[in-house]
């Protein structure tokens, strides 16, 4: 793999480790700004919209500029949005830092996945992609737990600076490691031709089978926290720890699911449905039982976030692997977590914290249903035309 792959993966993990600092300072962000679990729950929510509204906008402003310079920017915007945050006096200047951070991000996963695919061979693009998605799973892993823990003992406001001075460490590391290149498109600037490609109803499924595999997944993590605490019964210094472990698997799916995205494709993405619907099932039953919630937990862990390469080869076979499709995609994604942690918190209201687990079980299923169309096409196909259609995409995206 080109050295820039990695240092790829470096700015994205600065990225996912502001976007999920919220979830694991619910509790000491409500009491210091005065507000309830739910109202923090929006902030997320907020991040996620930006992402999906203004993260395509932002992607096409920066069409007709090369994506190292690109990159830069986007780094600085993010950097401002982080900071903003940290120093916000209230919770409406708190939503806007996250507005900022928001569009930053979404764009900036755009330009860095269609990147990642300039720089690698056809036969090793979903590996290279579940190694730039290390970095959305090691935020969890590493990130998140210790965002929380900075914010536990010195405030979540010091989390906050934690996270800028990580975006200026990923900005230098991209300076030295990430190659000049020209775009994706060859260069000739031709916007209509990227935006041609949305008329395939195919790569319109497979946005949405992304949007329902991330809603599932995130309608348990946003309120992770919440649920350990006061429905499982761990203390609040057990959570870090708990959200390490929960990162840990995401790291173990991804690694498995960028060895099998480029050729079982629908297979893993179905599996991993199929699984998901099982362990937020378990979770909800059983989120008052310190060990199988904790088991279910994992499993979440294991199998939702990390269908990210496979879904990203989806879509590029669908569509193109330029940095408006794939960022399209991500707004896609980040639909999920607006259904997940939205939904999810007025699930809460009225519900209670479960809620939101049977949210995600719904979701999970609606993702499975999703799916059908694709494995019923395959399906038609003898295997020597399957094989034949998987080597023409694969020649086709890259």
């Amino acid at each position: 793999m080109p050295r820039a792959v990695y240092v790829l993966a470096i700015g994205i993990f600065a990225m996912v480790t502001s976007e999920f600092a919220v979830g694991g300072l619910m509790p000491q962000m409500a009491g210091g700004l005065g507000v309830t679990i739910s109202q923090i729950g929006y902030l997320i929510t907020a991040f996620a919209v930006a992402m999906a509204a203004g993260g395509p906008l932002m992607t096409v402003a920066l069409v007709r500029i090369r994506p190292k310079p690109a990159l830069m920017l986007l780094f600085a915007i993010f950097l401002v949005g982080n900071v903003l945050a940290a120093v916000a006096p209230s919770y409406p200047i708190l939503m806007v830092a996250r507005v900022i951070t928001g569009v930053a991000s979404q764009a900036f996963f755009g330009v860095a996945i269609s990147v990642a695919v300039q720089l690698s061979r056809p036969e090793v693009r979903g590996r290279a992609l579940s190694i730039v998605l290390t970095g959305l799973m090691l935020g969890t892993l590493l990130g998140l737990p210790l965002s929380t823990l900075i914010g536990g003992q010195l405030g979540w406001r010091a989390a906050f600076w934690a996270v800028g001075a990580l975006t200026v460490i990923a900005a230098l590391a991209t300076t030295a490691g990430v190659p000049g290149l020209g775009r994706a498109d060859g260069g000739n600037g031709d916007f209509r031709q990227e935006l041609a490609v949305f008329r395939n109803g195919r790569l319109w499924l497979a946005l949405s089978t992304s949007t329902l595999i991330i809603g599932a997944t995130f309608a348990a993590f946003s309120y992770l926290s919440p649920i350990l605490t006061q429905v499982t019964g761990f203390s609040s210094g057990a959570v870090p720890l708990l959200l390490v472990a929960y990162g840990a698997a995401t790291v173990i799916g991804n690694y498995v699911v960028g060895r099998l995205a480029d050729r079982h494709t629908i297979k893993v993405l179905l599996s991993g449905l199929i699984l998901n619907t099982i362990f937020l099932a378990g979770f909800a039953l059983f989120a008052h039982l310190s060990v199988p919630a904790v088991i279910a937990m994992l499993g979440v862990g294991l199998v939702g976030v990390t269908m990210n390469p496979a879904m990203a080869v989806r879509v590029q076979r669908a569509g193109n692997p330029g940095p408006l499709v794939n960022t399209v995609h991500a707004s896609f994604i980040t639909l999920g977590v607006i259904v997940g942690s939205s939904v999810g918190g007025l699930a809460i209201d009225g519900f209670g914290l479960r809620a939101p687990l049977w949210l995600g079980v719904g979701l999970a299923v609606l993702g499975i249903a999703s799916l059908l169309p694709e494995l019923g096409r395959t399906r038609a196909q003898s295997p020597a035309e399957s094989l034949a259609q998987e080597r023409a995409e694969t020649a086709t995206t890259c």
